[in-house]
Formats: C-alpha cells, sequence, structure tokens
C-alpha cells in the first residue's frame, strides 16, 4: 500500500528524514483517525512539503508500526517524549501531538529523495494530511 504523507515545512521534517536523525513519523487525534490501523510494516511512504507547491519529494519503506490503545494524556505526553530522538518535533507539533488519546507511531528505513513530482488529490478531503492511494502511480500527475 502506498502512502502520500505531508511533513511540517516549518518543523525541517523533510530536512530531518533526509538527514537520517528522524526516523519516525507521528499521528494523532482524540479518535482512532487515519492513519490509525491502515499502516502496516514495508508499505510505502511517499512525502510531501505542506508547504503549497505540492511536489512529492521523498519515500521510505514503513519498518514498524505502534498504534496506541487508548492513552490519557500523561500517557500520550510520555509517549511522545520517550520517541522525541526519533521524532525530532519542533514545540507546534510536539504541542499538537502531546495528549491525544489515540497515537500512531511509524519508524520508517531506506528514506530517498526522489525526482518530484504532484499528485492529484481530487479524491480526497482538503484537510487530510495523509492519504492512502493503494498506488502512487493512479495519483501522479502526468
Amino acid at each position: 500500500m502506498d502512502n502520500v504523507v505531508y511533513l511540517d515545512y516549518k518543523a525541517n521534517e523533510l530536512e530531518n528524514l533526509k538527514s537520517g536523525q528522524k526516523i519516525m513519523i507521528i499521528r494523532g487525534a482524540m479518535g482512532r483517525k487515519l492513519p490509525y490501523g491502515r499502516v502496516n510494516k514495508s508499505d510505502v511512504l511517499y512525502f510531501i512539503e505542506n508547504k503549497g507547491n505540492g511536489l512529492v519529494k521523498g519515500k521510505a519503506i514503513v519498518d514498524n508500526v505502534f498504534n496506541s490503545e487508548k492513552l490519557t494524556k500523561e500517557q500520550s505526553i510520555e509517549i511522545v517524549k520517550q520517541n522525541q530522538d526519533k521524532l525530532l518535533l519542533n514545540k507546534g507539533l510536539e504541542k499538537r501531538f502531546a495528549g491525544k488519546r489515540y497515537l500512531v507511531l511509524i519508524t520508517i528505513k531506506d528514506f530517498k529523495e526522489i525526482e518530484p513530482f504532484k499528485i492529484d488529490r481530487s479524491d480526497y478531503g482538503n484537510m487530510d494530511d495523509w492519504l492512502p492511494v493503494e498506488n502512487i502511480e493512479n495519483v501522479i500527475m502526468k
């Protein structure tokens, strides 16, 4: 399964992945929303920054996935802190995810920069920062 994952431009997430310092992606919500339960080991993640140019610039393989059970605010904050060395979240992202009831932690491997390309998002909602696209070939804009 291929997924398009939006990264925070201001937090330098893509640069941190390129450098190899960041090896984990986090998503969190008060309920079980994407990608909770929908990402598996060996899925491919394609990375795009949320700065408006719409270019996919990197990809990686999912090495491990942790879908939390329902967490207390304290448990959630603790999980984020314990994984900060792999997540490299800035204060804004730390505040955004720490304290959520459900967390998804995705460890990646084999990050590669790729020839940038645009995707067609027309089949997906406006606010999604995680798009399960099945096959990346189906959403590449020619």
